[in-house]
């Protein structure tokens, strides 16, 4: 007895082997743009743009955003939005970086971090899930809340880090075989990103949960508890990036985080995660946040306007959301 696969199965399949193959093709033009990008630095300052110092800020800097996205690819897989991310990066370093937070060490810094980052995810996990509100408006009131709150904290001050351990971490003689701590880090998340979206069954019940809600539930996944795991998630990713961020910077301002919510939105799109959810990549997401950060690092060794830079990157994101469309219409048909 031999078993054939259902007539309307083989089609469903192809279709996913076909989006699969996009991914593939996605993913290999953003390191065609990359490249390009590095080419452009290359010829235009080449001693500056390919200095290892360089390079290395370049990836430095990619890090504490790519965290953030990390997290942010999962909600929008799910299906929703996280607004607040920046906001939490903001309250979660100030108040890692209060005089009474620095007292605990590097432990006390890291833990109030994490603690904080969790505590705001919970908060709209909570409200998105079970109260049953529009993820726009939860992240919303999060996004002003913690604004608001961290600009109480520090008074408009900033927190200067005194933790020798935590400082340690910024310098070059930390570097492991010339590769920043923070990097590290940013690469270990990646990959737990990615294992956890791609092999787990966490994974595909996100996925799920962004495709159809309701044939999730009638698949015996609680959508609820899903969502607020989710929101949790990015909470966490926001309270390393944090912690990554007061290392870097050496102190902690109510205006970290500005517009890293617009950044790593637009990481995730461009990288090829459905805003209508149903589908996300943590690769294309992390090769996002390399063409982002290395735009923004050409444009300042070339002195040029931020307003240009703002312009360069809105065209990217209509031209990846135009490519999207077309992929996804392609796929159905």
């Amino acid at each position: 007895m031999t078993l054939t696969t259902p007539a309307k199965a083989r089609p469903q399949e192809g279709r996913w082997r076909a989006l699969g193959l996009r991914a593939d093709v996605r993913n290999l033009s953003l390191l065609g743009v990359l490249a390009v990008l590095i080419a452009v630095g290359g010829l235009t300052r080449p001693a500056e743009f390919l200095a290892t110092s360089n390079l290395q800020l370049v990836l430095t800097q990619a890090s504490v955003i790519g965290v953030v996205t990390v997290g942010m690819t999962f909600v929008i897989t799910s299906g929703g939005i996280d607004l607040s991310v920046g906001a939490i990066v903001a309250l979660a370093s100030v108040w890692a970086t209060t005089l009474a937070t620095q007292e605990f060490g590097f432990a006390g810094i890291l833990f109030t971090a994490v603690a904080v980052g969790l505590g705001c995810g919970l908060v709209n996990g909570v409200l998105v899930a079970y109260g049953g509100m529009v993820p726009f408006i939860a992240t919303l009131a999060m996004l002003a809340s913690a604004r608001g709150l961290a600009l109480q904290i520090t008074d408009g001050k900033t927190q200067i880090v005194t933790v020798p351990s935590v400082l340690d971490l910024g310098v070059p003689d930390a570097y492991v075989l010339g590769i920043p701590p923070l990097v590290l880090v940013f690469a270990a998340v990646t990959v737990a990103g990615w294992l956890l979206l791609n092999r787990t069954t966490f994974g595909r019940r996100t996925i799920a949960v962004g495709g159809n809600p309701e044939a999730a539930r009638l698949a015996g996944i609680d959508v609820r508890r899903q969502r607020l795991f989710l929101y949790l998630l990015s909470g966490l990713c926001c309270g390393v990036a944090a912690f990554l961020l007061v290392v870097l910077a050496g102190s902690g301002q109510n205006t970290n985080g500005n517009l890293y919510e617009l950044d790593a939105i637009a990481a995730a799109i461009i990288g090829g995660t459905l805003l209508s959810g149903g589908r996300g990549t943590i690769v294309g997401s992390v090769l996002g946040v390399l063409v982002f950060t290395t735009i923004t690092n050409i444009f300042a060794l070339n002195n040029l306007q931020s307003d240009v830079q703002q312009i360069a990157k809105g065209a990217i994101i209509v031209a990846a959301v135009l490519v999207q469309r077309r992929t996804v219409r392609d796929g159905d048909t």
